[in-house]
């Protein structure tokens, strides 16, 4: 049986005249931490979009275990096992923090009180066991993240896609998410993650995909697309490379 939990097979997304992605292939194996890299406007967010039935492909097809989940809606997606974060943070602020994971609970249960236990255990994997009765408006924009990724866990993903979970963090709580997103994997969650800052995603990757103007221009190990001139130009700068 293949290994390949994940397959993106040509996918394009054109918005008007706009070509967000433009034939982007690659394969996330079962266990693997991928990490997607580009400038802004690259097509990034986009993908996941497409990747989570948030918007329709115009060619191409993504597979999950060799099934075609391209024109499934996101609910779907998710009963299958993938779930993600959102760059920009919305959580239910009316809502206590208990009550936003508990809706994502509910993806795999209609049972109250088993989706209030999937939602504590997910809260206690991201920390945040001490703010379960606290208005999730009440939370820092680290704890945010953190909810963000519980609300995601509640679904038990087999494929968690991150969308800059580093992003408007302050720098004493990164290595804490770092050791977060280190420890899912350990657990066998296989992991995409977009991420700006170049030192995480370089250290915690096992692949690197980079974009550039919808495009996938690199896919490799880390080293090897930190020091691709393509990926140096368009992205990096000379500045990186060591």
């Amino acid at each position: 049986m293949s290994d390949v939990l994940l397959d993106v097979r040509g996918i394009t997304k054109r918005f008007g005249g706009l070509v967000a992605n433009n034939d982007v292939s690659f394969q996330v194996k079962a266990g693997e931490l991928v990490g997607v890299i580009g400038p802004n406007g690259a097509g990034k967010s986009t993908l996941f979009d497409l990747l989570t039935g948030f918007q329709t492909a115009d060619a191409g097809e993504v597979l999950l275990d060799g099934r075609d989940v391209t024109r499934l809606r996101p609910d779907q997606i998710s009963r299958l096992g993938v779930a993600r974060t959102f760059q920009k943070l919305k959580p239910f602020t009316q809502m206590t923090v208990l009550e936003n994971v508990m809706v994502g609970a509910f993806q795999k249960t209609s049972d109250p009180a088993r989706a209030r236990m999937e939602a504590t255990k997910a809260l206690d994997r991201v920390g945040l066991s001490d703010k379960a009765d606290a208005h999730a408006r009440v939370l820092s924009t680290g704890q945010r993240k953190r909810l963000e990724l519980a609300r995601a866990l509640a679904t038990q993903p087999r494929l968690l896609l991150l969308d800059e979970v580093t992003g408007g963090v302050d720098l004493r709580s990164i290595p804490a998410l770092v050791a977060l997103v280190r420890e899912l994997n350990a657990a066998g969650t296989a992991l995409v993650v977009i991420e700006h800052n170049m030192g995480v995603i370089m250290d915690i990757s096992r692949r690197i995909v980079a974009l550039h103007l919808g495009e996938v221009i690199a896919d490799g190990a880390p080293a090897a697309v930190g020091r691709d001139p393509r990926v140096i130009e368009a992205y990096l700068g000379q500045a990186y490379v060591r």
